[in-house]
């Protein structure tokens, strides 16, 4: 069996701080841009039909102009039926449809464009959902291989990374995604216009083709700086917003506070100087992007311009006709329209680019818990024996927590664990849950060495209660269950009725099927307490681990708490970081951490007897609970 790392090796060593990397996206890499479509690859039919479809309604758009220029006005309007302009058959065409309805060929030539438009309209329509809902079908994959991939990383990841960084990924990084994707596709609906729109243009006149073409190179230049220039203010703007939203909630999270303190006007003052300072930059981008359409809208008049100068000359010449003129202006939007849209989608390629490197990045995290190829097959039942046998640990190399603990606990035994701050207590909690790695031969249960047995199997048999109780958004009956098919209502109100959590619960407005807010903040702390002590009795576990959090509990509530905490250990091993006196007498034996070591391990009586560490942390710390049970 290949033995976990020890804390000391090289997968603590890891680089976390790229979680906390700003990343420009600069490059583009063309490895993520393939890795991210084996998400589409699904979803392929759906992006072949909005290829053809984008291909179509591009070809649809071009043909507009050709009716208005080329069929109505030279050909119905002036009769220049000799000429040799590209009309793609649409001549003959209203011709026929003219001859079969027998209506006149103008007439006919606007239910020919209203027709066509109308085609283009759906199709283009159409393309944009079946691209869409590819997109968000391949999206939504990634983001549950994200989700199922972040929630199988262990404890030391999270103790290092970020939340907010990780929820990041998850929320905004995926949204980058999509409007890359979508921007991708609207694209070629961009260029298929422009290279027909050129290849007809062409074929009339050359030369003035080919002076319009000057001006693009100009656009280009110019939309690439201007690009460049928003790229920096937009995110002068986001982080500006982020600052002004912070101080925000922060002043409003501490309202009486500041109110207390009269710092009004000090808060007002900094947040004017940060508004003001998100003024400059919004109004610099407005003038950037006026100044940007301004000149895009002027150098659309020039070309304009150009080809009504030139394009008069020839029709005196004889070489143009009236029609090709005005579809030279027409195809003017197509051949500048382009050159636009491509640089907006440069600059979301860039972020896209950053995002999809922070997604990777998250997705190819391989640190996990370590899991034996072949686990131990448990019994049906376990007996509960637990034995720590000269665990060290480290969460970091060079500061150990634990070193050389050794003790064993009977099967049904209750063990209070207490002492100093910082000593180990909810590190011992936490490698029993295995939320760690640790060497071989150091934790067993009923015998056999925890890192033989299956983590999912392992946490069934081990009820856990942190002193942060966790509440789920749901009812009171989904965080007893957890999702847990075999704790149906009928068991979860017996095991709420065995820890004295189901009388609160049947005066709650809905009963089990009451809605819990955020965190649980509709519950008292008692309330959670003893929500949390039915979640585990449901589940049923042979080993009870319990960081028991009753301060700040009426006496009342209290009362039920330690009644509930019975009931819980009862025939169960438990294991329990003591905060009340009452919960240490009642244990079989206490155990006291000093430094991470084991300095005392014993009954309560003997420990005091001793005069040792125990008995000074007894008279200081549980002194107020002396005072109590003596005044009683």
């Amino acid at each position: 069996m290949n033995a976990p790392l020890p804390t000391d090796q090289p997968h603590n060593k890891r680089d976390y701080s790229m979680f906390d990397a700003d990343l420009s996206g600069n490059v583009l890499n063309l490895y993520l841009l393939k890795r991210l479509l084996q998400w589409l690859k699904p979803y392929r039919r759906a992006l072949a039909v909005s290829t053809i479809l984008v291909l179509t309604a591009s070809t649809l758009q071009v043909l507009l102009p050709i009716i208005i220029s080329i069929v109505a006005i030279d050909h119905i309007i002036r009769g220049e039926s000799d000429g040799d302009s590209p009309d793609f058959g649409l001549i003959g065409v209203n011709e026929s449809l003219a001859d079969f309805f027998s209506i006149p060929p103008l007439m006919t030539a606007c239910l020919l464009y209203a027709g066509i438009q109308l085609l283009w309209a759906f199709t283009g329509h159409a393309h944009r959902m079946a691209l869409i809902g590819a997109v968000i079908n391949g999206l939504r994959d990634l983001r549950l291989d994200l989700f199922s991939h972040l929630e199988t990383r262990p404890a030391s990841f999270y103790d290092r990374v970020a939340v907010g960084r990780i929820m990041t990924r998850v929320t905004n990084d995926i949204e980058a995604l999509y409007e890359l994707l979508r921007g991708l596709g609207t694209l070629i609906g961009e260029f298929v216009p422009f290279f027909v729109a050129l290849g007809v243009m062409l074929a009339i006149d050359v030369e003035l083709t080919l002076m319009l073409l000057l001006a693009l190179p100009i656009l280009a230049t110019v939309t690439y700086y201007f690009r460049r220039k928003t790229r920096f203010l937009f995110r002068q703007v986001r982080q500006t917003v982020s600052a002004m939203n912070q101080n925000l909630q922060e002043n409003l999270a501490g309202l009486q506070v500041v109110q207390i303190s009269d710092r009004e006007d000090f808060n007002l003052a900094r947040y004017t100087e940060e508004n003001a300072t998100n003024k400059s930059y919004e109004q610099r981008l407005a003038r950037v992007e006026t100044l940007y359409g301004a000149f895009n809208d002027s150098l659309a008049q020039v070309a304009i311009g150009v080809i009504l100068y030139y394009g008069a000359s020839q029709v005196l010449q004889v070489t143009m006709s009236i029609g090709e003129v005005v579809l030279f202006t027409q195809f003017v939007s197509m051949l500048f329209h382009p050159i636009v849209v491509l640089g907006e989608q440069t600059n979301i390629l860039f972020r896209a680019m950053a995002s999809g490197e922070r997604i990777f990045q998250a997705l190819d995290w391989d640190e996990k818990i370590y899991d034996p190829e072949e686990p131990a097959q448990l019994p049906k039942r376990l007996d509960g024996r637990v034995e720590f046998r000269n665990v060290h640990f480290a969460y970091d190399a060079d500061v150990p927590v634990l070193q050389d603990v050794s003790f064993s606990i009977n099967a049904g035994e209750k063990l209070a664990i207490v002492g100093p701050t910082g000593s180990g207590k909810s590190t011992i909690i936490r490698l029993l849950g295995r939320f760690y790695d640790f060497p071989d031969d150091q934790i067993f249960l009923d015998g056999v060495d925890l890192n033989q047995i299956h983590t999912g199997d392992l946490r069934k048999r081990v009820g856990v209660v942190l002193q942060d109780f966790h509440i789920f958004s749901g009812t009171i009956y989904d965080n007893i269950a957890l999702g847990n098919s075999t704790i149906d209502l009928a068991k979860a109100k017996q095991a709420a009725q065995a820890v004295n959590a189901h009388e609160f619960i049947e005066e709650l407005p809905e009963g089990y099927d009451t809605p819990l807010s955020e965190r649980g903040q509709n519950l008292s702390q008692g309330q959670r307490q003893l929500l949390a002590f039915a979640r585990v009795l449901a589940a049923d576990p042979e080993i009870l681990v319990l960081d028991e959090a009753t301060a700040s509990i009426d006496t009342e509530t209290e009362l039920l708490i330690q009644d509930a905490l019975k009931k819980l250990t009862r025939n169960r091993t438990s294991i329990i970081i003591a905060h009340r006196l009452q919960t240490i007498q009642e244990a079989d034996r206490v155990m006291v951490l000093d430094h991470g070591q084991v300095a005392e391990i014993g009954p309560h009586t003997e420990l005091l007897a001793q005069g040792g560490l125990y008995a000074t942390l007894h008279s200081l710390q549980f002194q107020s609970d002396v005072e109590e049970t003596a005044q009683s």
